[in-house]
Formats: structure tokens, sequence, C-alpha cells
């Protein structure tokens, strides 16, 4: 398990957002537990990458750990050039490649995530939702995002959705800050 200082950035330029990257984005599906790792390796090869990731807290026996654990399991999203491709595939951590044929779709999804993430908001890995009622914020610092209501456990959560993998976060919001989206 690595320190809080040797995790990586989850984007990376740091002083970047998903919307100033420049190239073509993928998606690599990684090794088993691969993803931090993975990270690193692309600093090194000045790759632009995003990799959402939350605290989670457990506790075993009479301890309690704090992990900074990715919000899609397996899964990170870069931006770059065929060469970089390339020099991924080579590090032997990525165990597929997924090409993303609506660009514009999936990073407007990724700027919703990178979003959430910059409020500070706890954000927990969400079951994928076919079917609900689409909503967006109306009041406070997720104004504008748009994802799926539900209730989980008496908590109103919205879910923010990418499709490409099948996969969701959500995120605790109060429901008068809600309106749906028609």
């Amino acid at each position: 398990m690595l320190s809080e200082s040797e995790n990586p950035p989850i984007i990376w330029p740091s002083e970047s957002s998903v919307t100033d990257f420049s190239g073509k984005w993928w998606v690599a599906h990684t090794k088993s537990r691969n993803e931090k790792a993975l990270a690193h390796d692309m600093i090194n090869r000045e790759i632009s990458y995003f990799l959402p990731m939350a605290w989670s807290v457990r506790r075993k026996s009479r301890r309690t750990i704090k992990s900074l654990l990715p919000l899609f399991g397996g899964y990170i999203f870069f931006c770059g050039d065929e060469n970089q491709r390339i020099q991924l595939l080579k590090t032997d951590r990525v165990a597929n490649l997924i090409e993303v044929k609506n660009q514009q779709q999936l990073i407007d999804e990724l700027a919703q995530i990178e979003r959430v993430l910059k409020t500070g908001e706890p954000v927990t890995p969400h079951k994928y939702l076919k079917t609900g009622q689409k909503c967006r914020v109306v009041a406070g610092p997720l104004l504008g995002i748009q994802g799926i209501i539900v209730s989980v456990k008496g908590q109103t959560r919205l879910v923010l959705q990418v499709d490409i993998l099948g996969q969701a976060a959500s995120v605790e919001i109060e429901i008068d800050m809600i309106e749906p989206v028609e």
C-alpha cells in the first residue's frame, strides 16, 4: 500500500484539466491492480492522463486503513498521439486499449467527474445505471453537473456515468439542489 505522498496525482500534468489536453483520448484497461503504477510510468513518459481516485476507509481488526483507490478499477484515461500509445503498450501494465469513438462525449463525462473531485465531496464507485431520472444540479458547488438520481440507504445520490466503461460514480446531493432534465 502506498503512502499518501507516493500516490500519483489524479490528473497529470497537475495544473491541467481534462478539457485542456490535446491529442486522441484512449482508455487503458490495466492488468490487475496496475492503475497507479501505470500512472507513474505515464508521468515518466510525459503522457497526459486522468486517473479518478477516491478515499476508501475500512476497518481491519482494530486498525483503520485509509487508501486512495481508483474510482473505476482497472482503467486509466489518457490523451496522446500514436507514439505515446505504443509507449504505453510497452509498459507491460496494459491488458487492452479501448478506442474512444466519441471523443467529445468522453471529455464531457470526465470533466464532470473531475469537477466533482475538485470540490472535495466524497465520491464512491456506483453501479452503472441504464434507467432512471436524469437530473441537473441547480445550486451549490456542483451547479450544472448532470447525472441520474438514485436513493441509496436513504441518501439521495447523483450518479455520473462513463458510458465507454459501463461504469459510474456517485456523490451525495440534497434533493432540493436538483431539477429534472427533459
